[in-house]
């Protein structure tokens, strides 16, 4: 009960975060949406350390968890569209994938890209403590 609890406060605090990006969004007549106003103030106060990740990861877990069923009712929608499934739908999928494809390749190219040059910056200070305690 009190993990569920928890939870439910986290994703309420995503809420907020969420309805602050709205009203600034609104406030202001800005052409970016307030969800991604929203990601981005999150973005700050985590880097920050404003908000901890402890605050908000089991509900952001829990969200991303059930995603997908939030990608069913538009899935089924398209069935209404026949249109859609013909040479236009090929076109669609095919630029979904290739937009897939070129993403995941680039999260992991930066991914091991950062990789190494953490394990470079440990390599390099194990080497210099080693250094200096052998002269």
């Amino acid at each position: 009960m009190k993990k569920i609890l928890n939870i439910l406060l986290q994703i309420c605090i995503l809420f907020i975060f969420s309805y602050i990006g709205t009203v600034i969004q609104n406030l202001f007549h800005l052409i970016i949406p307030g969800s991604i106003i929203a990601l981005l103030l999150l973005f700050i106060c985590l880097c920050l350390k404003i908000v901890p990740v402890k605050y908000i990861e089991n509900g952001a877990s829990f969200l991303l968890s059930t995603l997908m069923l939030f990608f069913i009712p538009s899935t089924v929608g398209i069935m209404n569209y026949p249109s859609l499934l013909s040479m236009q739908g090929a076109l669609l999928i095919a630029a979904v994938l290739i937009s897939t494809i070129i993403t995941i390749a680039i999260a992991g190219t930066a991914s091991q890209f950062f990789e190494k040059k953490t394990q470079d910056r440990k390599d390099d200070k194990e080497c210099s403590t080693f250094s200096s305690h052998s002269s």
